[in-house]
């Protein structure tokens, strides 16, 4: 992978995995995901409860899904990438330190409110995970906005715009949560899930097929080519807006279900053109194509409930379990090798089975309620439990090389 270090004095961090930004939120994200799920868990079957302000359960569960393991994705993989695209250098070191302490103050003050503290306490609690959380994201936006303006890269403003829009969906969600409007903070929930899947739309137009030519042509006499298409790209944009403005903003379930039918259309024609048979035999890029193959299904989902088939919670996770959860973790596993200097066609074996434990994780949470929703709490219980066991399985295998130094002996 690209390294971009300014000549002279080598960079110094206290430590390996304040080398880049990947390292310490890639890291921190997979023991995040499986604190705050279990914490989850104990939520839902009434062993904990969410004291003090009330908190509407469902959205304590989604915002921290969202800003908290999402956001630390994105500021991880943002952190590392847009110092490949511009060039700029990237905060590492103590100053990546101080960026990286407020997600993480937020996130401890979020998992405090689950221990049902006073009301006083909880409301003190809220403002300071506020404050933290708007310094973190501000904060990292700041830093990828003049990165992109120095190098004079117009093409990436549209992801500095998402993550602008992102920190003030979140400002609504506190908003609406020490207010006690619940609707306040049901479109602060709502508009930062579609912000992110429309970022994950945008990112993985780029690095899929772009991925899965370099992948392919490797040992290859001629290179591998994947079909793309600006007008099927126009597409899937403009239907999904019209998709997420008709379920947060203007609800009507017939442009809903119109719009949702044709993001999955569009998406599905462009799966087709970035299909190759070779996929299958690199897990780095199979997990790709299913994390995308998923999004479509759930656009399907949120179609077909016009029919009353499916609900808007199953077409939600659909999106969730695809668009975040298999992207996000297919991006770690790949960045966290070629960014440490290892080979991303060796990966561990065990990135298999992370693989398939989220794919069990899909089917068990939104496929199999369709059809036999009296073992709901059973599928919800598999699901779970399938998603702690990838990221124990992450961390085991991925924490050695986030926390170590490059193979290759280079700074990053």
């Amino acid at each position: 992978m690209l390294q971009i270090q300014s000549p002279g004095k080598k960079p110094y961090s206290p430590h390996p995995i304040l080398n880049l930004g990947f390292r310490v939120f890639f890291a921190s994200a997979a023991i995040f995901a499986i604190i705050t799920m279990a914490l989850w868990i104990f939520v839902f079957m009434g062993k904990l409860s969410l004291g003090g302000v009330v908190f509407q359960p469902f959205y304590w569960h989604a915002h921290e899904m969202l800003y908290g393991y999402t956001m630390a994705i994105i500021a991880g993989f943002l952190l590392t990438a847009v110092q490949t695209w511009t060039g700029v250098p990237m905060p590492y070191g103590k100053h990546l330190l101080a960026i990286f302490s407020f997600w993480g103050i937020a996130r401890l003050i979020w998992a405090l409110t689950a221990f049902n503290p006073s009301q006083g306490v909880t409301i003190t609690l809220v403002i300071i995970a506020f404050i933290a959380d708007m310094i973190f994201m501000v904060w990292m936006a700041t830093i990828i906005t003049r990165a992109v303006l120095k190098a004079k890269q117009k093409r990436q403003i549209g992801i500095v715009s998402k993550i602008l829009l992102l920190a003030l969906a979140n400002a609504l969600c506190y908003i609406g949560i020490l207010s006690q409007n619940m609707n306040l903070n049901r479109i602060g929930i709502y508009l930062g899930f579609y912000l992110i899947i429309a970022l994950v739309l945008t990112v993985g137009r780029r690095v899929t097929p772009f991925f899965t030519q370099k992948g392919l042509s490797v040992g290859q006499t001629t290179e591998v080519t994947v079909k793309n298409s600006k007008a099927l790209d126009a597409m899937s944009l403009g239907f999904f807006v019209i998709f997420f403005i008709s379920d947060v903003f203007i609800p009507n379930p017939i442009l809903l279900s119109v719009a949702a039918l044709a993001t999955a259309i569009v998406n599905l024609i462009r799966l087709v053109g970035w299909y190759h048979h070779a996929i299958w035999k690199k897990p780095l890029l199979w997990s790709l194509f299913l994390g995308f193959f998923g999004m479509c299904i759930g656009f399907v989902i949120y179609a077909l409930q016009a029919w009353g088939i499916g609900t808007h919670s199953l077409a939600v996770h659909a999106l969730a379990l695809s668009g975040i959860a298999m992207m996000t973790i297919a991006m770690m596993t790949r960045v966290s090798l070629g960014h440490t200097g290892r080979s991303i066609h060796q990966p561990p074996k065990t990135v298999v089975w992370m693989y398939i434990l989220l794919i069990i994780a899909f089917i068990a949470r939104v496929i199999l309620p369709i059809f036999d929703m009296s073992s709901y709490i059973m599928w919800l219980m598999i699901s779970q439990t399938s998603w702690i066991l990838c990221f124990v399985l992450f961390c085991i295998s991925y924490l050695p090389i986030l926390s170590r130094e490059r193979a290759d002996g280079a700074f990053g």
